[in-house]
């Protein structure tokens, strides 16, 4: 099979987890007998620098023309003093419409063998922790009208958070198909007690979850539910959530897990193709010194495998590939462990891909 995928390597240390993520993937070619074509797309503060602007035409449209999407990071604090309008992030959000990815899925599981690096105490993380925040993506406060004024003398700033039915719809059947797959219960997390976004989002979620009446449904207030991340994860199968409490929630839940540089994402759409990236920053302060966890991102790739092209079987060999050199002992700098062997970020990217 031949797929051609469009690459994001970013700013700050972007362009080293990338390029373990591409290793692994030409790995899996070489075994599988598939044909990747890369093709570059540069966004973000590189971007600005070459361009002028953090997402050019050229860009997207090496992205639309693409059957899936590979993102490194964007954004540091060298560009912070760029007009609201040009910074790095606003690039994400302009592919993210255009590419009409409505949904974020970030699957939070810990590692049997990072058990140590969790957070929590140690009977918390004995219960386990394996859920997935399913998170609207191009909705609410983030692409609402953002205005700052002079009122009466002093400066007053107003972000818009909106949603309508439809936009809820299509995100909630996602976490419910899901949920289907897993361990069928959804938690559908709002501020209903409050927000008018909320309870048409609560209205809407429990008129989708009637057509699923094998699948549990449970509403949490936002702020219950960050504190029950840390209580107790293990009663979390699948969260469904909007724009801002999903971005939130979703970091406190790759934390609990042991370390953000290990947890991917896939943004999608009604197509199959897809927006793939870890979770975390652009990570300015250790980049270009081969200290960054390059398995956030591998593990991205094989969600894009999975989700974009059908290659189960694929992305089973990087998720075991991960597995077994998390078992073998070794570690980047983020998860090491007492008796941990410490890798670089190309050393671990060659041990992953020696085990496809």
């Amino acid at each position: 099979m031949n797929k051609t995928i469009a690459v994001i390597r970013g700013d700050g240390i972007g362009p080293e987890i990338v390029s373990e993520a591409i290793g692994v993937l030409d790995a899996v070619a070489e075994k599988f007998g598939h044909a990747f074509t890369y093709q570059e797309a540069p966004m973000g503060g590189c971007a600005i620098d070459a361009f002028g602007v953090p997402l050019p035409d050229s860009s997207l449209e090496t992205c639309l023309r693409s059957d899936s999407v590979l993102l490194g990071a964007v954004g540091g604090p060298k560009w912070d003093a760029q007009p609201s309008a040009n910074r790095p992030e606003r690039g994400l959000l302009k592919l993210r419409s255009a590419m009409g990815l409505y949904t974020n899925i970030r699957p939070a599981r810990m590692f049997s063998d990072l058990a140590a690096a969790c957070p929590l105490r140690a009977d918390i993380a004995a219960k386990g922790i394996d859920f997935v925040v399913v998170r609207e993506l191009i909705g609410g406060m983030y692409f609402g009208e953002h205005t700052t004024s002079q009122v009466d003398g002093e400066q007053k700033a107003v972000d818009v958070c909106s949603y309508s039915e439809h936009e809820v719809r299509r995100v909630a059947r996602v976490a419910f198909d899901m949920a289907r797959k897993r361990r069928g219960r959804v938690t559908s997390i709002d501020k209903a007690n409050v927000l008018d976004t909320s309870r048409l989002w609560r209205k809407t979620v429990e008129e989708v979850g009637r057509d699923y009446p094998d699948v549990e449904l449970l509403h949490m207030y936002v702020d219950n539910a960050a504190m029950q991340l840390v209580r107790d994860p293990s009663q979390f199968d699948v969260i469904v959530t909007e724009n801002l409490f999903g971005d939130i929630l979703s970091d406190e839940a790759s934390q609990i897990t042991g370390s953000i540089g290990m947890i991917p994402s896939s943004s999608m759409g009604e197509g199959t193709r897809g927006l793939y990236e870890p979770i975390h920053g652009s990570a300015p302060d250790i980049a270009g010194q081969d200290k960054a966890n390059p398995i956030g991102t591998i593990l991205a790739a094989a969600m894009m495998l999975r989700y974009s092209f059908d290659m189960s079987a694929e992305a089973g060999a990087v998720e075991a590939a991960v597995d077994r050199t998390l078992k073998a002992g070794f570690r980047c700098g983020d998860i090491l462990n007492e008796g941990g062997k410490l890798l670089g970020c190309k050393a671990m990217g060659a041990e992953i891909r020696a085990r496809i």
